[in-house]
C-alpha cells in the first residue's frame, strides 16, 4: 500500500499518508499516550493540591488528632477527597487520564507480546486490576467509606509490585525499539524510580503508626510527604513508557470501498 508522507515534523501530533488506493491514513506516534497520561495525572494532583491549599489550608491540614500549627501540610486523601471544589476538579481530570492508561496497558502488550506473550497478557491483566483498585480509591473517598478507601489503595500498591518488577524485566524486550543504549539508560530509570516508590513506603508507615497509635504531634504532615512522593513516583514510572512508545504509531486506515466488501 504505496503513497506519500505528508506533516511529519519532528513532534507533529498527528502524521498523514497519502495512499495510491486513494485512501487516507493518519497516525498518531504511540509516544502521546504517556505524554498525556502523565499530564492528566499530574494536573489532577497537582491541581487539587493547589486549590485545596488555597481554599480549605486549615481544614486539610486538620485530622483526628490535631491541626495547624502541629500540622501544616495536607495528605493526598485529605486533598483529593474531603472538600468541593478540588474533589471534583480532581475527579474529572483524572477521568481524563484513563483512557490514555488503558491504551499504555495495550500498547505494552503490542510491544511485548511477540518476545513475551504470556508475560504480556500477565502484565494487561495485572495492569487492568491495577487501574479498576485506582479508580476504587480515587472515587470512594476516605470521608465516603474510610474502610473501602483504605482497602482499594492497598490492593493498589499491592498490584504496583508485579507490575513495575515486569516492565523493569521486560520493558526492553520489544523487538520494534532499536536503539539498544537508550533502553538501557531507560530501564536504569525505572529502576530508581521503583526503588525510590517502594524506599518511601516504610518510613510512611512509620510515620502513620507515629500518628495513629502514639499521637505524635507532626508525624501525620511527614506521612502526608511520603504519600505524595508515591504519587510522584508512580506518575514518573509510567511516563517513562515514552521512550519505547516512540516506536509505535497508532494509526486509522480507510476503510475498503462496498463493492469491493461485496
Amino acid at each position: 500500500m504505496a503513497g506519500s508522507l505528508r506533516n511529519d515534523a519532528p513532534g507533529a501530533f498527528a502524521r498523514e499518508f497519502h495512499l495510491s488506493s486513494g485512501g487516507t491514513l493518519h497516525k498518531i506516534s504511540g509516544w502521546w499516550v504517556p505524554f498525556l497520561h502523565t499530564v492528566c495525572a499530574a494536573s489532577a494532583f497537582l491541581g487539587a493540591l493547589v486549590m485545596g491549599l488555597q481554599l480549605h489550608y486549615h481544614k486539610i491540614v486538620k485530622n483526628e488528632h490535631y491541626g495547624y500549627p502541629d500540622e501544616w501540610f495536607p495528605s493526598v486523601s485529605a486533598t483529593i477527597g474531603d472538600r468541593y471544589p478540588e474533589r471534583n476538579v480532581f475527579q474529572l481530570l483524572i477521568a481524563l487520564t484513563c483512557p490514555t492508561r488503558l491504551l499504555l496497558h495495550a500498547l505494552w502488550y503490542v510491544l511485548l507480546s511477540r518476545a513475551a506473550p504470556s508475560r504480556a497478557k500477565a502484565l494487561f491483566f495485572i495492569g487492568f486490576l491495577r487501574t479498576f483498585t485506582c479508580g476504587g480509591w480515587v472515587y470512594v473517598t476516605s470521608s465516603d467509606d474510610h474502610d473501602v478507601h483504605d482497602v482499594m489503595m492497598i490492593a493498589y500498591m499491592l498490584l504496583t509490585l508485579p507490575y513495575m518488577i515486569m516492565l523493569l524485566k521486560n520493558g526492553d524486550k520489544s523487538p520494534f525499539t532499536h536503539n539498544a543504549k537508550e533502553l538501557a539508560v531507560n530501564r536504569s530509570r525505572r529502576k530508581w524510580v521503583f526503588l525510590m516508590f517502594f524506599g518511601s513506603i516504610p518510613p510512611m508507615i512509620y510515620f502513620f503508626i507515629n500518628h495513629k497509635v502514639h499521637k505524635v504531634a507532626g508525624a501525620y504532615t511527614t506521612y502526608a510527604f511520603f504519600e505524595w512522593a508515591l504519587i510522584v513516583f508512580d506518575v514518573m514510572f509510567d511516563s517513562l513508557a515514552m521512550v519505547e512508545f516512540k516506536a509505535l504509531d497508532l494509526a486509522v486506515l480507510p476503510g475498503k470501498p462496498e463493492e469491493q466488501r461485496e
